[in-house]
């Protein structure tokens, strides 16, 4: 079902390379069309967005954007197991990114005054796909942290939502509804038209046009990042339960044929344990195909000799989701350096944390994880720094300030500390203010 590779070999470093060099999955084979679907949406606001809507979906929006969608009723309408985790979870995830807030701080120091205020955003868009699945926890782990941010203008893009999507947005404190998908939506996010205000910052997971267009809109908007294909780094010994890890593997491999599902483990006796359960659990999948075709084409086992050569190979991945199979899964952690999500113990699915344990499942991937952050309350706020002058603290900083300045060869940032230093002078210190 998979390959495995034992470190040292050519086929172990090939398979390490590939895995290092995902995250440049090229969107080049779609810039162009995007590019042109982005700039239509900029340039006719409403109109080009109902044309890709139905030339894509074969359908018409009405209307385009919906601001009274009645979440609560559609939450009514659910089966009572499906209303209770979806509530359960919304409880669960506010709660854990509750402890998120991030305050301000002011300091004074010889007369100046330091600090950083902290506010949110005023307005943000949440994609959520509707292609090959549907996802309401995927707007419950993008909107609910912008609501615990304070975030007063939540915008839901998806196409055609049902009584789910509408259920999970009332839950996550969702404004409005984009009824659109795909490039158009987010460009609509992005630049505003006659039926929706511009937003501030788009996040949220979506296929390659999503990924690209939302590439292109950055910088007239802030976003998330880049969102590649579902991934796990399943870590093990040989201690480990070789069918749980095969269900972790195959719980991400169903997401998309382009998953990466991936076993490291320090035993070749346990590698080849996993690999014979993932054919008769992959028989009892609905979603057999798409999972097979992942295993078939990004799966591997990677066997190691030893638990810090694990961490090593663990910290080179990156990967979006770490699964901890181990005697000691709090050691190892401590010694990875990458990871968006850590799940820690065989007790622990990675479905949890895509669930309802709490922490947002919308993660870096391709190695992104090395730097970047699972989505948080810190995404949807801006900080201002703070500086106020005394007149003495600029008298004694002064001197150095425009000696700084101009060693740079920037004159008139000199002369700006200059002219109040010599007003001052000038006024014997008579009727300054602190600033």
């Amino acid at each position: 079902m998979i390959p495995i590779h034992v470190d040292g070999s050519e086929a172990f470093a090939a398979s390490l390379g590939r895995l290092v060099a995902r995250g440049a999955d090229d969107l080049g084979a779609v810039e162009q069309d995007v590019r042109v679907i982005v700039s239509a949406v900029r340039a006719e606001g409403d109109d080009a967005v109902f044309r890709y809507v139905e030339r894509f979906e074969r359908r018409r929006p009405d209307p385009l954007v919906i601001r009274s969608f009645d979440g609560a009723a559609a939450l009514a309408r659910l089966e009572p197991d499906l209303r209770a985790a979806l509530e359960l979870a919304a409880d669960r995830i506010r709660r854990y990114h509750e402890h998120q807030h991030e305050a301000g701080f002011r300091y004074e120091e010889d007369g100046v005054v330091l600090g950083m205020r902290v506010r949110p955003l005023a307005r943000v868009g949440v994609y959520a796909p509707g292609g090959k699945a549907r996802y309401p926890s995927s707007v419950l782990m993008s909107a609910i942290p912008a609501r615990v941010a304070g975030v007063r203008d939540i915008v839901l893009a998806t196409p055609a939502p049902d009584d789910r999507l509408l259920a999970a947005a009332h839950l996550a404190g969702v404004t409005s509804i984009l009824d659109a998908g795909g490039a158009q939506a987010i460009a609509a996010l992005a630049y505003g038209t006659t039926s929706l205000p511009r937003v501030d910052k788009i996040v949220g997971p979506g296929n390659i046009y999503v990924a690209c267009a939302k590439k292109l809109v950055y910088g007239d908007v802030d976003i998330d990042g880049i969102a590649g294909p579902s991934e796990i780094v399943a870590l093990a010994d040989d201690a480990a339960d070789p069918s749980v890890v095969a269900a972790d593997l195959l719980s991400q491999a169903e997401h998309d044929e382009d998953a990466w599902c991936v076993l490291v483990t320090t035993s070749r006796a346990l590698a080849e344990a996993v690999v014979a359960e993932l054919g008769p659990q992959l028989a009892a999948l609905s979603r057999d195909s798409i999972a097979g075709a992942s295993m078939r084409t990004r799966g591997c086992a990677l066997v190691v000799s030893s638990l810090a050569r694990l961490a090593e190979v663990a910290s080179l991945v990156a990967g979006e989701h770490v699964s901890y199979h181990v005697a000691d899964p709090e050691a190892l952690f401590d010694r990875v350096e990458g990871g968006g999500a850590a799940l820690l113990g065989g007790m622990t699915p990675v479905a949890a944390g895509d669930y309802l344990a709490g922490p947002s499942h919308v993660l870096p991937t391709g190695g992104a994880a090395r730097f970047g952050s699972p989505l948080g309350v810190y995404d949807f706020v801006v900080r201002a720094s703070i500086i106020r002058y005394s007149t003495p603290a600029l008298l004694r900083h002064g001197p150095h300030i425009a000696n700084f300045a101009r060693a740079e060869g920037l004159d008139a940032h000199a002369r700006a500390v200059e002219l109040r230093m010599s007003r001052h002078t000038r006024l014997g210190g008579r009727g300054e203010g602190e600033s």
